[in-house]
């Protein structure tokens, strides 16, 4: 199973990107090492490092005519990499 969810495309990441710095979703259970492997292996890049946030699920409340619906969203774990100086990720390839 791989390391790597999905890369995160959002406004904020996207003005980072100019500067080397991207953004990916992860597994919950992968550590630094696991991601830069697995980038590296992926892209192709050098990676300078990794930082990991973990994020815990917010709780949903809906009011339906048939009562209260509570919930809460899904838990995730976002990696920032720092590639080294002249490096770059290409997300969406030639289209």
């Amino acid at each position: 199973m791989s390391v790597l969810k999905k890369p995160i495309v959002t406004e904020k990441i996207s003005q980072l990107n100019e500067k080397g710095i991207y953004g990916f979703i992860v597994d919950n259970n992968s550590n630094k090492v696991e991601i830069r492997k697995e980038i590296e292996k992926d892209y192709s890049v050098k990676i300078e490092k990794v930082n990991t946030m973990r994020y815990s699920g917010k709780k949903k409340v809906r009011y339906k005519k048939t009562g209260i619906l509570k919930g809460k969203t899904p838990s995730y774990k976002k990696a920032i990499i720092y590639l080294k100086e002249g490096e770059f990720l290409d997300f969406y390839g030639d289209v």
